[in-house]
């Protein structure tokens, strides 16, 4: 932010858009439809699947927070995504990080299985270099980090450079960091992508997907390319996303401080084997010593809500392997690490000495490493 401080930005978005009331709250646009002062001439609002004034809102905040040239709200993160890697050509070939989201690796599989596209996968910094050098034709690489759920990161700023010393371009899905902790746009990547469901509304009440093109050109074809297709996020949604991202910077800090004092705790542990932890955001991973008891862990929690998605204030306990990374066949996943014995916490609001406790208590029905 160059003006005011984030979290001063943060609260105040909305606020003063309203003239002709001075509502503090952004009014929420419901017409989709706008008139025409005369033949020729638009207020600048036509239709609402191509410009709303409260998504405009939404969208002029996020583009501003992640140093962008302009972002597109759509109906879900997979639209996004989707948004973005509809820029490419038809047949293009593209990299990315083997660890991600199972819903992502279901849609890149759809796109390879209908012909659209082609897809290979790194594990690490060297195996993208290696890959990149070795592939003549890339299109783009789509990159997360920290990874879901294996929390691996990557350097973006190196691996943009050697993008773009190949001809490609970069798409980072910014998810679980969000501007506030990483910007990846400044780093020089050419897209970023988030699952808005998650940290940035932050409440488990909103479906929601953000896409942010670096460029004037690429944010232009972005938001051509949403209302041709027509995943834009809805009036009422975009208010609501809108009123989540005023305390985005309370909740992350919040979430930050409570993930770092658990994952301390969790390394002491005897029924953890390993925790998963990059030292910044609100996820943890960790694996434990006996993926048998897994249900009985699950039924034994009490502040844990076990569920899938992420980022909002409540504590949620994930089980990949049968959840988000279901979709991902069990030897390609167990192949690079994504284990049975894989738990994925997202930390909330609340006490971090309660939810210590309530990991505490329910880790008991596994073995001790030393009982094993």
């Amino acid at each position: 932010m160059t003006k005011e401080k984030v979290t001063t930005f943060l609260a105040q978005i909305g606020n003063q858009k309203d003239p002709y009331t001075g509502a503090i709250s952004a009014p929420i646009h419901l017409s989709t439809t706008y008139s025409h002062p005369h033949l020729g001439q638009s207020t600048g609002f036509d239709y609402t699947r191509t410009k709303n004034p409260t998504r405009s809102i939404l969208e002029e905040a996020l583009a501003k927070l992640e140093e962008g040239s302009l972002a597109v709200a759509t109906s879900s993160g997979m639209a996004a995504i989707q948004l973005v890697l509809g820029l490419l050509p038809q047949g293009a070939h593209i990299l990315a990080g083997r660890d991600l989201y199972g819903g992502s690796y279901r849609y890149f599989n759809f796109l390879e299985e209908q012909g659209v596209a082609t897809f290979a996968y790194f594990d690490s910094q060297e195996e993208f270099e290696t890959l990149l050098a070795d592939t003549p034709e890339v299109a783009a690489i789509f990159l997360e980090t920290p990874t879901n759920p294996l929390m691996h990161e990557f350097d973006i700023e190196t691996i943009a450079d050697k993008t773009h010393e190949h001809g490609a371009r970069l798409i980072v899905d910014n998810t679980f960091l969000t501007p506030l902790r990483q910007k990846p746009l400044t780093l020089g990547a050419d897209f970023v992508v988030h699952s808005g469901t998650k940290f940035l509304s932050g409440h488990n009440d909103l479906l929601a997907g953000v896409a942010v093109a670096k460029s004037q050109e690429d944010g232009e074809k972005l938001s051509w390319l949403a209302n041709t297709t027509g995943g834009t996020l809805a009036p009422f949604d975009s208010w609501l996303f809108i009123r989540s991202l005023k305390t985005l910077s309370l909740r992350l800090e919040r979430q930050e401080e409570n993930a770092g004092k658990l994952a301390a705790q969790l390394r002491k542990l005897p029924q953890v084997t390993e925790v998963l932890y990059p030292g910044i955001g609100g996820m943890i991973s960790l694996r434990v010593t006996d993926p048998q008891k897994i249900p009985a862990f699950l039924e034994s929690l009490e502040l844990f809500t076990f569920a899938e998605s992420l980022g909002g204030v409540e504590s949620l306990v994930t089980y990949p392997t049968t959840q988000t990374h279901g979709d991902i066949p069990v030897a390609v996943r167990e192949a690079y690490g994504l284990t049975p014995d894989l738990l994925r916490l997202s930390i909330g609001i609340e006490d971090a000495e309660d939810l210590l406790a309530d990991l505490v208590q329910a880790l008991e029905v596994f073995p001790t490493a030393k009982t094993l």
